[in-house]
């Protein structure tokens, strides 16, 4: 497979979060406001990158060799782990501001699914690094462009006053993540 047919399958066709519903907690948590949401799918890209490729030499150079593949959930959660502390010291030591925004869902990285999800699915498929690099960067850009997008929507909608009580908050934001899950369907078949 083609390195631009991985990019837009992880991108648009198969997007952690609206067509694997991988990810939830932080798409929902962290799209309320534009501002954050991009810093989040900032931080998701850059680790998701950086752990497809991590992924990648772990399980090829270290794990294959010793024969323990099996201890690959392991490693990879263990990769993740650490590639999420630099980054929240590197956020916490740049911006602050978007470090207290992000709050609780920045360490929660580590547990995203979505981020071990591109690892394995990296090593499922037997991409070799540069399909896994381009696999996680779609994967990643796919995530921020959810999220980015929910925030855009979520914000337009807490302006609106003629909204009903029992719908504002988290109610029209499922609903509006499962129109847009809808909308993304429309990608199948592209590639």
């Amino acid at each position: 497979m083609n390195l631009f047919a991985i990019f837009i399958s992880a991108l648009l066709i198969n997007n952690f979060v609206l067509s694997r519903f991988l990810g939830i907690c932080s798409f929902l948590g962290v799209s309320k406001k534009v501002e954050t949401a991009t810093g989040m799918g900032a931080a998701v890209t850059f680790v998701m990158v950086l752990a497809s490729t991590m992924a990648y030499l772990v399980f090829n150079y270290i794990l294959v060799p010793l024969h323990i593949e099996y201890l690959y959930t392991l490693a990879f959660v263990l990769v993740i782990a650490a590639l999420v502390q630099f980054v929240e010291m590197v956020i916490k030591k740049s911006s602050p501001d978007l470090y207290k925004a992000l709050g609780i869902y920045l360490p929660l990285i580590t547990t995203n699914c979505a981020v071990l999800a591109v690892a394995v699915l990296n090593m499922n498929e037997k991409y070799n690094l540069i399909q896994s690099i381009v696999n996680g960067l779609g994967a990643a850009l796919g995530y921020t462009l959810a999220i980015v997008l929910l925030a855009g929507i979520r914000e337009k909608m807490d302006l609106n006053e003629g909204m009903p009580e029992c719908l504002k908050g988290l109610p029209i934001s499922l609903i509006t993540a499962g129109l847009m899950s809808i909308a993304f369907l429309g990608f199948q078949g592209l590639i």
